[in-house]
């Protein structure tokens, strides 16, 4: 007797603040990415299947992302925007520190 099957691994990427195209709020969304392999008595063997997909914290949607997309919102969340800064050479929204007074 073989025993075969499939099991699915899910994976939290990044969390970035993006704009949902569902409900219109700037909301926290997670970069997931989830994989199923098959797996042959219990031990999994190879992956057969990778799909990426984005969900809104503020009201659960889930969009589905390509792979490209993927990587470029990663790259994104590991602070690599490519020389998008403000006046003063900051990231655009990011509050200037203030040094501590007594």
């Amino acid at each position: 007797m073989i025993i075969f099957g499939t099991k699915g691994y899910l994976y939290q990427l990044a969390i970035l603040t993006l704009l949902c195209g569902r409900c219109g709020n700037p909301a926290a969304h997670t970069l997931r990415k989830r994989v199923t392999k098959f797996t042959l008595f219990f031990v999994p063997l190879f992956p057969f299947s990778t799909k990426y997909a984005t969900q809104c914290t503020f009201c659960g949607a889930e969009q589905p992302v390509t792979k490209e997309q993927a990587e470029q919102l990663l790259a994104q969340a590991a602070g690599g925007q490519g020389g998008q800064g403000g006046q003063d050479g900051r990231p655009n929204g990011q509050p200037q520190q203030q040094p501590y007074q007594s």
